[in-house]
């Protein structure tokens, strides 16, 4: 019997095998992102295991994928169950800069002894068609069409999913079966694409495009976790791989590391067949995958990301005199204003790690990779309001409603650690 655990890794491996020999650069991260954790350890041995052993740290991945519908979106959850991951947290990237035409959630273990174990995430984003400021009705139509008549999950995977759900894992023939068909639903598809309906698509969002353009899925990338990112971004820069203009999230300072910073090479131009209007087949190229790495820090509270949040819009290049007079400067400061979560064992208090991810960080590395070629979201019809229809809000209950389950609050699940833990001085 393999426990769900032992399937989410599972999973998880396949998934970075299957990346790799898609998107060879990211084997080349993996490999520069293992050397730095390295040297961190060997530099840093008090200190480097604070957030997550380095066999949990090496082992980390997170990854994206983006989906169409409110049902695809449904069979999503089924499928993640099936590893032990659930929905938690809303991110409206409509609301970002630039607006981007999805919400999303992240499927993720929510037990601390899961996350442990393995704590892979899929952040996952949904496509919301009805909304004007980015689709008019016809390309609306049209666009829900097209999704209809795919499928992206076939069913003895949703069945093989819920059987793991329902039975904490699987015999060791279906886990393989399982594991293997999972990875294949997110290989890159090498089915022609509608030159034409995919560049109509991008005109209104690369993202939109995407989605919407293609009659599949795929991962959009795999992230590493490395316990020095400012060394890895460096080092990726020195090997000749264009890297996104900066690292997002918090600065790099003196004190506490908080929340996630992350950064990415460039999306790159891969190969890809084309349907011309003529229905002849061409050769060309999208960028629509890269090579995501990320650090992560103490998860905050609400209080702590509202501040977070205000000096981020106070100073978008976050510079660190400000984060030196505005935020507090330790550990002991943090827990003092109730701004961080932490656990306390015989006196003993570890700070929590975050486990969720920063929509502005998201849209930033969006926006980055966009700007390296193909049409950049901010160029976008989206950033105007279409006028006449939905503006069609998100919140964690529609979210539920659509996914048909709880969307976790990843505040109340870091505060239901913390108060577990034994004594707190909050």
């Amino acid at each position: 019997m393999a426990e769900i655990h032992e399937l989410r890794s599972r999973f998880a491996a396949a998934l970075s095998r299957m990346y790799g020999r898609e998107v060879p650069a990211y084997t080349t991260l993996v490999d520069v992102t293992e050397q730095v954790n390295a040297d961190y350890m060997e530099a840093n041995p008090d200190s480097a295991e604070r957030f997550g052993t380095i066999s949990r740290v090496t082992a980390e991945r997170h990854g994206a994928i983006r989906v169409g519908t409110p049902a695809e979106m449904h069979d999503v959850a089924v499928l993640f169950a099936g590893f032990g991951m659930y929905p938690v947290g809303l991110y409206d990237l409509r609301e970002a800069t630039p607006p981007v035409p999805v919400v999303s959630t992240a499927f993720r273990p929510i037990d601390p002894d899961e996350l442990a174990r393995n704590p892979f995430r899929v952040f996952t984003s949904m496509l919301i068609t009805a909304d004007r400021r980015f689709f008019e009705p016809d390309l609306q139509r049209r666009l829900e069409s097209f999704l209809a008549r795919r499928r992206l999950f076939p069913d003895v995977l949703l069945s093989l999913a819920r059987r793991a759900a329902d039975d904490g894992g699987l015999d060791d023939q279906q886990a393989e079966r399982f594991v293997s068909l999972a990875t294949s639903v997110f290989e890159l598809s090498g089915e022609p694409v509608d030159r034409a309906w995919y560049r109509e698509l991008e005109q209104v969002s690369a993202v939109a495009a995407d989605i919407g353009g293609v009659s599949s899925t795929h991962i959009n990338h795999l992230t590493p976790r490395v316990l020095d990112i400012d060394e890895l971004y460096a080092r990726m820069s020195a090997r000749g791989i264009t890297m996104i203009d900066r690292i997002q999230g918090p600065p790099r300072w003196e004190g506490p590391e908080v929340l996630l910073r992350q950064t990415s090479f460039r999306a790159l131009a891969e190969p890809r067949s084309f349907v011309e209007s003529d229905g002849s087949i061409t050769d060309g190229e999208l960028r629509v995958r890269f090579g995501e790495v990320e650090a992560r820090g103490i998860a905050l509270t609400r209080s702590g990301r509202a501040l977070y949040d205000e000096l981020m819009e106070a100073d978008p290049s976050n510079s660190k005199g400000l984060w030196n007079k505005s935020f507090p400067t330790s550990e002991d400061e943090l827990e003092k204003r109730g701004m961080a979560y932490f656990t306390y064992h015989d006196g003993i208090r570890e700070p929590i790690v975050y486990e969720d991810f920063l929509p502005k960080s998201a849209a930033g590395i969006f926006r980055s990779n966009l700007a390296a070629g193909g049409t950049g979201e901010s160029d976008a019809v989206g950033a105007a309001d279409l006028g006449g229809g939905a503006r069609t809000t998100y919140d964690m209950g529609a979210l539920a409603d659509v996914i048909g389950r709880e969307v976790h609050d990843p505040y109340e699940l870091y505060r239901r650690q913390q108060e577990q833990s034994g004594e707190s001085p909050l």
